[in-house]
């Protein structure tokens, strides 16, 4: 069994920062890449940022590019979310994801591509 879990996530005034992190345990696979995603209510899942867990490649969605920063520690099986300049609209549950087989640069931006899933832990930014 594979686990994801999301943590560090909270309430933050517009302009402020938080990071989140992503633990992945359970049994040994090759962890192709890595990726957040957030969901707003009443809204579509969207791709947020993603990152291959051997080059470290990186992706973001235009929206948080410039403010986001997606990393990884391998030997903490870990995924962190560093969001800085946060605003209202970037209010969501954040979700970290993993795929079981590897991505292209098409289909590493889609949910739908990605077999596991953590909980997620929602950020609320106040304006």
């Amino acid at each position: 069994q594979v686990l994801l879990v999301e943590s560090g996530g909270g309430l933050v005034q517009a302009g402020g920062s938080l990071r989140l992190s992503c633990v992945v345990s359970g049994r040994t696979i090759n962890w192709y890449a890595m990726g957040w995603f957030r969901q707003a209510p009443g809204k579509e899942r969207e791709f947020v940022a993603a990152i291959t867990w051997g080059f470290g490649n990186t992706y973001y969605a235009d929206s948080v590019k410039g403010r986001f920063a997606i990393s990884r520690d391998n030997a903490k099986n870990t995924v962190y979310l560093q969001m800085n300049s946060l605003k209202p609209e970037d209010t969501a549950v954040y979700l970290c994801a993993a795929p079981n087989r590897p991505l292209t640069t098409v289909s590493i931006v889609t949910p739908d591509a990605y077999h596991y899933w953590g909980q997620g832990t929602q950020v609320t930014v106040s304006s």
